[in-house]
């Protein structure tokens, strides 16, 4: 297989922006030609609080990226995330013209569109419509349609919901640092497809990314997203807890957590003391470990409290044989992985993106911290690969099925990214 097109992912977090180059190699693994990284001073959980100081951020991370990739970037695939985002289970169906045909891509896009007719609560868009099996004749549990026989065509969706003007904003943002937007993808989703193996998504599997602002949640069983949610809580909340509670100022604060933070209290003797310099004339200030740990183990747990509402929520919790995978930032916490089990009950492991990498990475890319970046790259690519195929398919139809095809197409709902393309088109500012 010879070398694929490039295609950037752009996350915009609440405490970094990465842009992260890659492309498919020989053997179907994804090769990282460049990144860049920066301080991210304009999100707030994952929504996007100061317009011009995100667009100085994402334009220090791109400029990073070309140097080290050697590529001129203008397209991005862009994360999305944030509190506002959430997801329904629908079942939709179409009674076929003819049962003596059969099912075809058209069919299925029929089906696909009629689910972006669903009504929404204002302010609220379908972001994103996944099918997730379908029914024909009754016939449960069927993965592939097409060339199948059927009067009648079911499937069951996942359907992502999220906030237009969240959206908006973060396209903005995009737009103003001189890059076009491909895709608008879900942060839960590119994360599992970094982390996750094929067997875990088949045994049934969370997937936990722990960001600075935020924590994604997405469930997998028998290869198929069951939930999505994103609960308000992530890291950065951790070290205000550690701010407040040892009086020190923020950024001893982060740098506390991070060197010596631990999410069980018991893993910490009494005796150990870390010394934090005073501020300007003062003398400095010691500071507990076990404290410390006390103060970030309160916090855990509530956040882990959250994540296993969301897992006993989406009514697989009792089909999760591949247990729980942490990544995210959030995720180099030590204990972080042993607390999580003794809450939950649930195996556990920490996720690195390393599932789907060439060998040749360089290795702070490997890190949990790169996985929503590194997923956006896989994502991408897999819908690049997708369309080319669906376009390949159109050209080998026989010339009606061609202009059957073209009609079918042109009555196709505009996607979410394609509303917001639209809105600032149409808006002179």
């Amino acid at each position: 297989m010879e070398s694929s097109e490039i295609i950037v992912g752009l996350d915009i977090g609440t405490t970094k922006i990465a842009a992260i180059v890659g492309r498919r190699g020989e053997f179907g693994k994804i090769e990282i030609l460049g990144y860049g990284k920066t301080e991210s001073i304009g999100v707030k959980r994952g929504i996007v609080s100061n317009i011009e100081n995100t667009v100085q951020s994402i334009r220090t991370a791109i400029e990073e990226a070309e140097q080290k990739s050697g590529a001129d970037i203008t397209y991005v695939n862009v994360g999305i995330a944030g509190q506002h985002i959430k997801s329904v289970q629908h079942r939709g169906s179409i009674i076929r013209e003819s049962n003596e045909e059969e099912i075809s891509q058209n069919d299925i896009d029929t089906l696909l569109n009629s689910m972006y007719n669903l009504n929404m609560s204002p302010g609220d868009e379908i972001i994103d419509v996944i099918p997730q099996e379908y029914i024909i004749d009754n016939e449960q549990g069927i993965r592939q349609p097409i060339g199948m026989l059927g009067n009648s065509l079911e499937a069951n969706f996942h359907i992502i919901i999220g906030q237009t003007t969240a959206a908006k904003n973060i396209y903005k943002c995009v737009k103003k640092a001189g890059l076009e937007v491909v895709d608008l993808i879900l942060e839960p989703i590119a994360s599992s497809n970094a982390t996750l193996s094929e067997e875990e998504k088949e045994a049934g599997v969370v997937l936990v990314d722990i960001g600075g602002g935020t924590t994604d949640i997405a469930i997998f069983q028998d290869g198929i997203i069951r939930h999505t949610a994103v609960i308000p809580l992530g890291g950065d909340i951790i070290t205000e807890d550690v701010k407040e509670g040892c009086t020190i100022i923020r950024k001893h604060a982060e740098e506390l957590k991070v060197k010596f933070g631990s999410a069980l209290a018991n893993e910490n003797k009494d005796e150990e003391i870390v010394a934090i310099p005073g501020l300007r004339g003062r003398p400095p200030k010691e500071i507990s470990l076990k404290n410390l740990a006390s103060i970030v183990q309160a916090r855990m747990e509530e956040i882990i409290e959250h994540i296993y509402y969301e897992i006993k929520n989406s009514g697989f919790e009792k089909k999760m044989i591949a247990g729980i995978v942490l990544t995210g930032g959030g995720a180099l916490l030590r204990h972080a992985a042993q607390l999580t089990e003794f809450m939950t009950g649930m195996d556990t492991r920490i996720g690195y993106p390393n599932e789907h990498l060439a060998r040749d990475v360089p290795d702070d890319m490997a890190s949990p911290m790169y996985s929503t970046g590194i997923g956006l790259v896989i994502e991408g690519l897999d819908r690049l690969e997708q369309q080319k195929e669906r376009e390949a398919r159109v050209i080998t139809d026989p010339k009606t099925e061609k202009k059957k095809n073209k009609e079918k197409r042109e009555k196709r709902p505009p996607s979410f990214l394609k509303k917001i393309q639209d809105f600032f088109e149409n808006d002179p500012e």
